[in-house]
């Protein structure tokens, strides 16, 4: 359980408020969300399924925004929607089944894995620039939003990242369409996530009371302030906290 004092609630109400705004910026708010929840008592492995809930209504959020840039997408959206959505439910049976050992010792590499892709996010967008009109590469696509499924039921920091460098690879579209599906992704993903961990995984409930509606509005409201700034500002500040939570998680065995 949580530290339930008004301190610690407040806390938790601006990180889901700045985690919206930064999701909404320059994505990567679960990489805030995590640290806040150790920071307020819970464990990594609470820490990250209380995440995945809560990041689920910012998910919404994303689409509904987005919906527009989804029309003329159906083909696309059905294959990899299954896909994730059978990959989500491997990596979470994954996280439920095998020891809390091993996502503790995992889960130091994972954020730091992430904070690194998400630090070169710029880069990867330049490097797998899409191009319009050339045909889907299913035989690549199919697999890789598979396994970024996996890894998002499993833990899920930055795995907007690793959606849209693997679309930018192999879905030739421009990247405003290609940014659409990537948040329809993350929610069919976040879906199978709230499904399986609430039925069995040590969900702090009045932690996702507070963050899940603060990070649906954070990606609203929070998207006008967040764009005052530069991104680059809101990235390196996650990419160093990511960075910094993970070298405390090696040091201290999670």
């Amino acid at each position: 359980m949580i530290d339930a004092s008004p301190g610690s609630l407040a806390f938790l109400l601006v990180a889901g408020l700045v985690a919206g705004a930064v999701n909404a910026a320059a994505g990567g708010g679960s990489l805030l969300v995590f640290p806040s929840l150790l920071a307020v008592g819970l464990p990594p492995l609470a820490a990250n399924v209380t995440n995945s809930i809560a990041q689920w209504p910012g998910y919404l959020g994303i689409v509904a925004g987005a919906r527009q840039d989804l029309n003329g997408q159906r083909r696309r959206i059905v294959l990899t929607s299954a896909v994730a959505a059978v990959g989500s439910a491997i990596g979470c049976t994954l996280l439920l089944v095998l020891p809390t050992s091993v996502f503790n010792a995992v889960v130091p590499v994972l954020v730091l894995l992430a904070s690194v892709l998400f630090a070169l996010q710029p880069l990867i967008r330049r490097w797998t620039a899409p191009t319009a009109g050339a045909p889907d590469r299913l035989v690549t696509l199919l697999p890789s939003v598979f396994l970024a499924a996996v890894y998002g039921g499993y833990f899920g920091g930055a795995l907007g990242v690793i959606l849209i460098a693997t679309l930018s690879l192999f879905a030739h579209d421009r990247l405003v369409r290609l940014n659409a599906l990537k948040g329809l992704l993350s929610l069919v993903v976040a879906t199978v996530t709230v499904v399986y961990f609430a039925i069995g995984a040590p969900v702090d409930w009045l932690a996702v009371a507070v963050l899940a509606p603060t990070t649906l509005v954070g990606g609203y409201v929070g998207a006008k302030v967040a764009r005052r700034s530069p991104e680059s500002v809101l990235r390196w500040a996650v990419v160093l906290l990511g960075v910094a939570v993970g070298v405390y998680l090696l040091l201290t065995g999670s």
